[in-house]
């Protein structure tokens, strides 16, 4: 683990997020699932940025600090996820955003024939707010998914998947699309229950202010591998 420049100041530290990591120019996360990354229109105060803010301005409540979202995280959908203290250090992450190598882990239903590969196709989204795939680039955002098996039980896989690209949703649709579900995904998977079994494991990237190599790793919910344990072991 990377020791933080700045230190973390774990009373004010929100419910629902652990701090790995903050800089002068950055604050890296790993958040629960169920708390919204940044604010939507039925939700503006109990996301991680609103809280994230909060906690920067600590001690000084007219401090004018201001928290840039780098990337996000689907509400449900927990891991590791970074901020940034300026404009300008956000928009020196877009500019190397291709680049930066983001890991997941997922516990999907049933097993893949293939047990490693990369899904493939164009993204849209539809009137009800869901992404699907067209036929038609000119209709889509191309999105790429690498994943590979890593553990099987009788009815569930765990995949470690490599997003290639960042479009809404798509490890998601990719892996419904594909006919494995993510568990406990209630978006795409009718009848589904639960939370939903996705996590940003890992990232690596190259530090905006110096180009220091970064990588910060969380661990696998304890929740997924219940899905793995051999009957009568305990979970």
């Amino acid at each position: 683990m990377i020791k933080s420049k700045i230190k973390i100041r774990n009373r004010y530290v929100p419910a629902g997020i652990k701090i790995l990591y903050e800089d002068r120019d950055i604050i890296v996360i790993d958040k629960r699932s169920g708390l919204l990354s940044v604010k939507a229109n039925y939700e503006a105060e109990n996301t991680a940025h609103h809280l994230l803010t909060n906690y920067v301005r600590k001690g000084n409540p007219k401090a004018k600090v201001n928290l840039f979202v780098v990337h996000r995280l689907d509400r449900e959908t927990s891991g590791v996820l970074i901020f940034a203290k300026s404009f300008g250090i956000r928009e020196k992450f877009a500019r190397q955003w291709e680049n930066i190598e983001k890991k997941y882990i997922a516990v999907v239903y049933g097993h893949l024939a293939e047990k490693s590969g990369i899904i493939e196709s164009y993204l849209a989204e539809d009137d009800d707010y869901r992404m699907q795939s067209v036929k038609n680039p000119k209709d889509g955002d191309f999105a790429r998914t690498k994943y590979k098996v890593i553990k099987e039980s009788k009815n569930y896989s765990l995949l470690e998947i490599d997003l290639l690209t960042g479009k809404k949703n798509q490890i998601r649709v990719h892996l419904s699309e594909k006919g494995h579900p993510v568990v406990g995904d209630k978006k795409y998977r009718k009848g589904a229950k639960g939370r939903l079994a996705l996590h940003a494991l890992s990232i690596r990237f190259n530090h905006p202010f110096n180009n220091e190599e970064m990588i910060f790793e969380t661990k696998i919910p304890e929740y997924f591998l219940t899905f793995f344990a051999l009957p009568g072991q305990a979970t």
